[in-house]
């Protein structure tokens, strides 16, 4: 990695609060992104079918929803975003919940082709407001998430400053991921497969090299463009694969070269680096 400096990243001015534009609040808290009112018109009936079916799937079992990606920031393209929602259950989720998910998920893709598939976490509220989850999926809920049904978690969470501690807990298990990766990678067999692999690493990739240099440049972005130019004034004999990266995860090819990039340099680099810089992720049960 390249000296200690703070380099002079392309300025964007000021918000339209007057505080520097670095998704921070004036206290140097990371802003929460994304609103109902950003969606963009063509995406707001499927928001408002995804509302409507899953709370007609989970009834009271459901603790709340929310929004996070492309869409509720605003910058979703029709036909090539894709729908991405959290659901909290007042209980665990079993798997039939799971593939409830799945299919509610598959039928809304089918439906509206102005998205490119369906996302959704599903976890228990126990779960995203546990303490191991705090600066993990409790942070995610907290400031990159937006609620769509029921009552807010990010009530009961902290607020978050761009810190080591941040860095670490999100994507300080980069190294555990890439051997699942490995096979991801030989078990895919169709271009929409590796497609849809080269779009999801592309993006990890990208978000984890970012918040490698968070700390040091003391802000937020999800845009993944900006996350590379960020990671890249801190680390230039990188940039070029990073920046290549975040193309990727916008516009993905079917390209097994660009995964076996991913897993066997540009990967175990960045992990290494990750666990000298942040350490290791804390250990889930």
């Amino acid at each position: 990695m390249a000296a200690e400096t703070v380099p002079a990243v392309a300025a964007k001015g000021l918000d339209a609060k007057g505080h520097d534009a670095k998704g921070l609040d004036a206290e140097g808290f990371i802003e929460r992104e994304g609103s109902l009112g950003h969606v963009p018109p063509p995406f707001r009936p499927v928001v408002a079918a995804a509302r409507d079916r899953v709370l007609a799937l989970f009834g009271s079992r459901l603790h709340s929803a929310y929004l996070y990606g492309s869409i509720p920031r605003g910058t979703a393209r029709v036909g090539r975003s894709d729908l991405d929602l959290l659901l909290a259950l007042n209980d665990e989720p079993t798997e039939a919940d799971r593939e409830d998910v799945r299919t509610l998920g598959e039928a809304l893709d089918r439906e509206f082709p102005q998205i490119d598939g369906v996302g959704t976490l599903l976890y228990s509220r126990t779960l995203l407001l546990s303490e191991p989850e705090r600066h993990d999926m409790g942070w995610f809920v907290a400031c990159l998430c937006t609620p769509l049904l029921g009552e807010d978690l990010a009530e009961h969470l902290p607020r978050y400053r761009p810190d080591s501690l941040l860095a670490r807990e999100t994507n300080g298990d980069l190294a555990l991921l890439l051997p699942r990766w490995r096979e991801r990678i030989e078990a895919a067999d169709s271009d929409e497969t590796r497609r849809r692999l080269v779009r999801f690493m592309s993006r990890h990739l990208v978000r984890t090299a970012f918040t490698l240099v968070m700390p040091r440049w003391n802000g937020w972005t999800s845009d993944l463009a900006e996350m590379a130019e960020v990671f890249a004034a801190y680390c230039p004999e990188r940039a070029d694969q990073v920046r290549t990266a975040a193309a990727l995860g916008r516009s993905p090819s079917a390209d097994t070269a660009v995964l076996r990039t991913y897993v066997d340099d540009l990967g175990p680099w960045l992990a290494a680096e990750y666990t000298r810089v942040h350490g290791t992720k804390t250990p889930r049960p």
